[in-house]
Parts: structure tokens; sequence; C-alpha cells
């Protein structure tokens, strides 16, 4: 019978739009489709399905969001109106304090958002003591509607009015002001929208989303210089976008709410120095539990009202300039010290899933330490992953930090990782799933081939010096094996100079049956460096693939450059 209802109600739903014109309302009709469903699968509900406010989410809270959906325009008189920026009005994202009415976005990524309901509307944005800094240390913020950015600021002054839009009809707009830049350099303060609407509530939360995710680390969770010309350039926040960082980037691949608590140098048990001591006083688990280490904001953060499905944990980085100096007795003393900051996260974050990763920069050699750290916890709820290490061929910014296209490719690979780590089917885009193939070559010296091959770790890249040729091209075959590929579209590239004169043939092939060949191509014949970029489908899984290279007619070395298979689709 339930289900009967809710389906006559959604027929009506479906009815009365047909029959009156849409109008744009504080209620989207994604909510009430997103509501709809979750009744009918009995889903998680969100706390802004309770639309009523009564403590109940039922059907009477569908029917009232629906009515408002429908509703004609609003007839009453417009009015300006002055809507403080509190939880009360908004959806605030991440580390902030509200203090006087001003919610200070203190970290990296933190926000208030909101749906604006008005003819014309507008944001004040207040600035800390940190507007008088140098220029280029003051903190950046980014002002979004319906998710475009309209305004992106590097705050100079004790406070700034923002116009978000203007019209003479009443419209519905999700309204974003982000942190850009980071908790070191200082937070932005938002005070109030002022709007000319006729709504009774004319500023009101976005809805939770169903997943939420927190995000511990250091300048690469900052997006540090992402958007620097250079890697031969220093710091600066206008060239810190959070919004281009991988922890962002993974909240949106997962459509999750997140939190970041970040600061560029920061470590475990040293922060970043240019020498051999230790630098002490840039460590993050003392200040985790704080909303931010210096005041006013150096006030207790209540985990009880923040819960997060993930938590990530990406430190260590700053940790091996202290480590590598003395790696067999200091790197341990950052295991010991990593497996009491992973005590204080599960304390702050019992039901969390904890997932550590370390490499983006480098720094490899501590991972054994980090997962041994994991390993000595014993928590079946903690695991951990080496992140790729970035590659010159993707760019770099600032001060040789992570670029745009590094932030993207580990945001893939880290939305996959809390997939698996909380039991979600992930379609596995964006992974490169030529990342953990064995390299190697196969070479046939019966048929007068000669060479040897030699894999290098630290840019994974592959060569074959060939001494003398075979009587056909398999008589040597280089591979990158073992590659489980699962139905989808892909990208195969590399990059190599072959031999003058000979046109290299390349395939993605069945380990089991060569036959079985889903992607095939050859080289250019001008012994000039080419990068080989090929799109290819796989109709069906295929558990043992192997990229491989047919290198049997050269008689001079090769070497394989930056291979990846990325899964598009």
């Amino acid at each position: 019978m339930f289900r009967k209802i809710i389906a006559f109600m959604a027929a009506l739903l479906i009815t009365a739009e047909a029959a009156a014109p849409m109008q744009v309302q504080a209620v989207s009709r994604k909510e009430v489709d997103r509501l709809l469903q979750a009744l009918i699968t009995a889903d998680s509900m969100l706390a802004a399905d309770d639309y009523n406010k009564d403590g109940v989410i039922s059907v009477v809270d569908l029917t009232l969001m629906k009515r408002e959906l429908l509703s004609p325009p609003l007839t009453g008189p417009v009015t300006e109106q002055t809507v403080d920026a509190v939880a009360e009005h908004t959806k605030v994202i991440g580390r902030t304090l509200t203090k006087d009415g001003v919610t200070w976005l203190v970290h990296s990524g933190s926000a208030v958002e909101c749906t604006v309901t008005a003819a014309e509307a507008s944001v004040t944005v207040a600035g800390d003591s940190s507007v008088s800094s140098a220029e280029k240390y003051r903190p950046r913020y980014g002002v979004y509607v319906d998710g475009e950015l309209i305004r992106d600021v590097v705050m100079s002054e004790k406070e700034q009015t923002v116009k978000l839009f203007s019209g003479t009809q009443q419209r519905a707009a999700t309204v974003k002001i982000m942190h850009l830049s980071e908790a070191n350099n200082g937070a932005v303060g938002v005070r109030q929208f002022t709007v000319k609407s006729s709504a009774a509530e004319p500023v009101r939360p976005t809805p939770d989303k169903a997943l939420s995710v927190e995000f511990i680390g250091d300048s690469i969770t900052c997006a540090y210089g992402v958007e620097a010309d250079s890697q031969y350039v220093g710091f600066e926040t206008g060239t810190e976008n959070f919004s281009k960082s991988y922890a962002y980037l993974t909240a949106q691949l997962l459509d999750a709410d997140y939190s970041a608590v970040s600061y560029s140098g920061y470590g475990i048990v040293s922060g970043y120095t240019s020498g051999s001591e230790k630098n002490s006083s840039s460590l993050l688990p003392p200040i985790y539990e704080q909303i931010a280490h210096y005041s006013p904001y150096a006030e207790p953060w209540d985990f009880s009202a923040h819960k997060y499905d993930a938590v990530v944990v990406n430190l260590g980085t700053n940790d091996d300039s202290y480590a590598k100096n003395d790696l067999e007795t200091r790197a341990a003393e950052y295991q010991a010290g990593y497996e009491a900051f992973l005590k204080t996260v599960r304390k702050c974050n019992p039901d969390a899933a904890i997932i550590c990763t370390l490499g983006i920069m480098g720094c490899t050699e501590l991972y054994p330490y980090l997962e041994a750290a994991v390993k000595a916890v014993g928590d079946p709820k903690i695991t951990c992953y080496q992140a790729p290490t970035q590659k010159q061929s993707d760019g770099y910014g600032a001060d040789w930090h992570p670029s745009p296209v590094t932030h993207q490719l580990n945001a893939y690979i880290l939305a996959d990782q809390i997939c698996k780590a909380l039991g979600i089917e992930s379609a596995r885009i964006g992974i490169d799933f030529a990342a953990d193939g064995e390299y190697g070559a196969e070479i046939d010296t019966e048929t007068g081939a000669n060479g040897w091959p030699y894999f290098s770790e630290w840019d994974k890249s592959l060569n074959v010096n060939m001494s003398a040729a075979g009587d056909s091209p398999e008589a040597a075959v280089a591979y990158v094996r073992n590659l489980s590929l699962i139905k989808g579209s892909y990208e195969l590239s590399f990059r190599a100079a072959p031999q003058k004169g000979i046109a290299l043939q390349y395939a993605v092939r069945s380990m089991k049956d060569h036959s079985k060949v889903y992607c095939t191509g050859e080289m250019n014949a001008d012994g000039k460096e080419e990068t080989v970029v090929r799109a290819f489908d796989m109709a069906a899984a295929d558990d043992a693939c192997e990229i491989v290279f047919f290198l049997g007619e050269m008689s001079t070395g090769i070497t394989f450059y930056d291979v990846t298979m990325y899964k598009r689709a």
C-alpha cells in the first residue's frame, strides 16, 4: 500500500509539472526526485529531507516539497533583507568558526553553500589580520553561482561586497563561497547575504550529500602552487587553489561533502627542513583536534557534529626531508609517530574508514614504514596505498609541487580506493591499469635476435638494448603484463623513438590467447620520438592482458616512457 501511495504521488508530480509552467523555486526537482527514490527503496535519508523540521522524514515532507516546487510565483511584496551566513541559513563545509555572526572559512576548501531565492543578491565577505600581510601571502577565495566561478579574489580589505546576480525576475541559485588558499595564510569570513526577495526563506542550506570525507595533509592537499607557470617559482596564495586539489576533485567524483585540515610544510614527526635538524614546530598531530593552530581559531573541533564516512591521511613528504639524513633511525621514528596519530584519528572518527597514502612527490622510501604502521595498529578499517609519483610529462606546479594533471589523476585513484574501503562499486574511471604491470622483454635468440631489458623503477621506463635483430618482429617482444582489464573504454599511451626505417608495431592482447587482440597499431619509421595515444574498447573483461611491442627487426636500443592505460568510461 505504501508503494502505491508513493507511486501515485510520483504520478501526481509528473502530471502537475506538465500542466503548470515551470517555476524556479528554492526546492529543486533533483531534491524531490532524490527523496522520492529514497522513500521507495528505503535508502538513507539526509537531514535536509526533514522539510518541515518535525524530526520525522516521511511522505509529508515529500508533499510539502512538491507543493513548493509546483506553487505559482510568490506574489508577496519584494523587500530587501539581510541574512547572516551561519549554519541556520547555509550549509557550512569544512573546518570553520562562527563568531559574532560571521562564519570564518579557516582551512583549504572550507565554504558556505546555500540556495538563494531572489531577484537580486550579494554577499559580504570579511578579512582577518592576514589582509595586512604582503600581497602574495593574503588569503584567496572564490564565489560560485550555479557552479560557475564569478569572482576570484586575493583578500586585501577588511570587508568586501560581491554581487551574486540581479534581474527583474526572481530566481533560485546555488551559491558557494570557498576558501581557495590555506589556513597558514589566514581565514576568510562570510558575514551576510543581502537579497531583494519575496521568499519567506530567501537563503537556505543546500542538502547534505550521502557521503562525507575528511582529508588530512600538507601542501599537496592544499594544492600549493597548482596554478604556477613553472616549478621554478615560489609560493604565493594567488597560485594555490584548493578547487584543483586531488582532495576536492575526489569529493567531486564521489559526490561527497568534504573537510580538509592541511598545512604546507607540516608532517608527522618533522615539518619540512632544509638541513638535517628536526622541524618540531610544524607537526600536524598535536593540532589535529583544533580548528586551526593559531588564534583566534585555535578552538576544539567538534567531531561529534562532523561524522565522516572516510578519512584520508596524506602525510610524510615533509618528514622525508628530515628522515632521509638517517633513514634507518628516523624512519622508525616516523613509523612510531604515524601509529600514534592513527590512534588519534580513530578516536576522533570511531566509525570511519581510514585510508593512508604517500608518494605523489616521491619520498617513497618512507612508504614501507607507513605500511608497517598501518599493520601494527591492526585496525581492519585502516588501509593504505602508495600513490604514483608525479611525472615530468604531466608538468609541475610551484617549487616542484603537483600540476593540475597530477592532482586529477590522483583524484581518480583515491576515489577508487575510497570506494573499495566503503564497499561501494567503482567504475574505475581515470585509473591507470598499467601502473602495477610487470615490465620486461622476451628475446628469441634462436632467430638471431639479441638484447636485454632494463626497467627503471624511478621513472617507470623500460629500456631494451637490442644488439642484433631477429628474423621477424615477434623475435623480440617488450611487454607490460598481468593487467586485469574490466569492460569499458580505455586510452593507451606511451612515447618512444624506434630505430629509423622500422615501423614499430604494438598491441594490447590477451596473455592466454594471443589471437584476442584488443588494440593494435604502429609507430613512425623516421627515428624521431613519438607519443602514441590510442583509444580502444573492451567488450568484456579479461583478467590477464598485456601491452606488447614487437622489436625483433631492431638492432639498436629503445626506451619506452610513460606507458599508461587509463580507463575512460
